[in-house]
């Protein structure tokens, strides 16, 4: 806490005298002693968050503060239903994590920041219509207590048809096609490996002893059998001769 002097100089003791934060986290306070700078925080979230039943949907909200980050700094989620005043808290932080035990989000909150990254961002798990609503975050880290409040819309719907369709396509595209490019580089090159096989083969081919064995066995009892027919033809005859 300091004092800002007519000559536009800032001067005081304790944080304020020894460092001076950024003009966008200084907030102006009027009091019986003047002008006062008060330290603040600046937090940013998604206005508008889409998300689909069954699937994890992420609430992002980070933060800057001109505070170094202490067990003291403290992030609270809370949530209001649509055309509703009423608010409840979903999620605390304070060195530790303390999601909610009860209510609509009960065991369906997880943390998903770093605050030393400057992140308060929670998960919710298998989100239903009934989630829908706006959620807030706030942090505060001592001495910067001053911020803003931003608010996240979340809309949950289901996929529709024409979504996993696209899906599937998107899938089919990125697994299936490159598999069957694969099978098929792998076709060509057995192809040609049985092709080459073939022609030498082909080229080297020369008969067997066995085979020419075989084949002269035939030859010969071709002509035994010839010469039988001859003989017994020939024993016809003689006996036709005779009986006149």
């Amino acid at each position: 806490e300091g004092e800002v002097r007519k000559d536009g100089r800032f001067s005081g003791s304790g944080l304020g005298a020894l460092r001076k934060p950024p003009a966008r986290l200084l907030r102006r306070t009027e009091g019986r002693e003047g002008v006062r700078i008060v330290l603040s925080l600046e937090i940013s979230a998604d206005a508008h968050v889409r998300g689909y039943v069954g699937e994890k949907i992420k609430l992002k909200c980070t933060f800057k503060s001109s505070s170094d980050v202490t067990d003291k700094l403290t992030i609270d989620w809370t949530y209001r239903p649509p055309s509703s005043s009423r608010t409840e808290s979903i999620f605390h932080y304070q060195s530790f994590q303390y999601p909610t035990t009860a209510g609509t989000f009960r065991d369906r909150i997880s943390w998903a920041g770093n605050v030393y990254k400057g992140d308060a961002s929670i998960s919710i798990s298998n989100p239903t219509l009934k989630d829908n609503g706006t959620f807030s975050c706030a942090v505060k880290n001592p001495p910067d207590v001053y911020h803003n409040i931003p608010l996240t819309e979340l809309t949950v719907t289901e996929r529709g048809f024409g979504t996993m369709l696209s899906s599937v396509a998107l899938l089919s595209i990125l697994v299936f096609v490159p598999s069957a490019v694969v099978v098929i580089l792998l076709l060509v090159r057995m192809g040609r490996k049985a092709t080459g096989v073939t022609k030498r083969s082909r080229s080297s081919y020369k008969k067997s002893s066995i085979e020419v064995s075989d084949d002269t066995d035939q030859e010969d009892s071709n002509d035994c059998m010839s010469r039988l027919c001859v003989r017994c033809a020939e024993c016809l005859d003689s006996d036709y001769e005779e009986a006149y």
